[in-house]
């Protein structure tokens, strides 16, 4: 019993982890059309960047507030001197663009911070552990179960009921209706690819202290935040957050019940789902 409810804990902590990336993914191929590899480079900088905030402010709050925010300005400044050059391009130009980014990025990183590892401290707040089933658990990972949920009802409540939030679903549909009725969608465009860059260095930034930090660690997650997208719909925000809870508890309980085999949980699960849904478990829509 002990067994089975920490490695729900787990699984639920690294899913939410999982959707804030996956969801900032999805949302910017949902409206943009653009599948962007360098996404999980915008996680590793966010993560760095709050690391560095944290130096100068000792504060961990300010890295979470100040380092995506930095992020967002690395993302505009890709989408408006980049990535507008392929919107109209076919998928392979878009692919190869953003994955050249990510190893500029990556090198970027290895020049500023080294190659070696870092450590971040969560707040000490959050730094405790409490009792749960007998058995001592982070309270930081308890936090990252709860911050998710609420990360994404803010989301789902802003693209529902807000004005910007419906124009973002309205061009998310149908650009070219919604550019003939007025709705400027260049300018759409840039602040979805600025809202998807915020989530992604967000989940970096929360990731720190519960990883090392190394130059390459948005390598691995973008790999898991497209099988997340693929699983539960390309471009579906429903599908991001149920995509990303099932990948978090099956790698969580690979761990436990299936050894070696559970580097390969990630894609058993992506071939089962596409044999079974070729398009994912939900249709695309916010």
């Amino acid at each position: 019993m002990e067994i089975f409810l920490l490695n729900t804990l787990n699984g639920l902590s690294w899913g939410m982890l999982l959707f804030l990336i996956a969801v900032g993914l999805t949302t910017v191929f949902g409206v943009l059309g653009v599948l962007n590899f360098a996404h999980g480079s915008l996680f590793m900088l966010g993560a760095y960047l709050c690391m560095q905030t944290m130096q100068f402010f000792d504060s961990f709050w300010l890295g979470l507030l100040i380092g995506p925010l930095c992020a967002v300005v690395v993302g505009l400044l890709i989408e408006k001197y980049l990535l507008k050059k392929v919107y109209d391009r076919d998928v392979s130009y878009q692919l190869l663009l953003t994955f050249a980014v990510l190893l500029i990025l990556d090198d970027a990183v290895r020049m500023i911070w080294g190659s070696g590892y870092h450590v971040v401290e969560p707040p000490e707040i959050l730094s405790g552990i409490v009792a749960i089933a007998g058995q001592d658990y982070p309270v930081y990972r308890l936090f990252l179960i709860l911050i998710g949920p609420v990360i994404g009802g803010l989301l789902w409540a802003f693209f529902h009921y807000t004005k910007w939030g419906k124009i973002i679903r309205a061009a998310s549909f149908d650009n070219i209706m919604a550019e003939g009725v007025g709705i400027n969608v260049p300018l759409i465009y840039t602040s979805v690819f600025a809202l998807g860059t915020w989530l992604a260095a967000v989940g970096g930034a929360l990731a720190a202290p519960q990883q090392s930090l190394i130059p390459s660690m948005g390598e691995k997650i973008i790999i898991e935040s497209f099988i997340v997208v693929v699983v539960g719909g390309m471009g579906s925000f429903p599908g991001a957050f149920v995509g990303a809870l099932l990948l978090g508890l099956l790698e969580s309980f690979g761990t436990v019940f299936a050894g070696r085999m559970q580097m390969a949980i990630p894609y058993i699960l992506l071939a089962v789902i596409l044999l079974v849904k070729p398009n994912g478990l939900f249709r695309k829509g916010v």
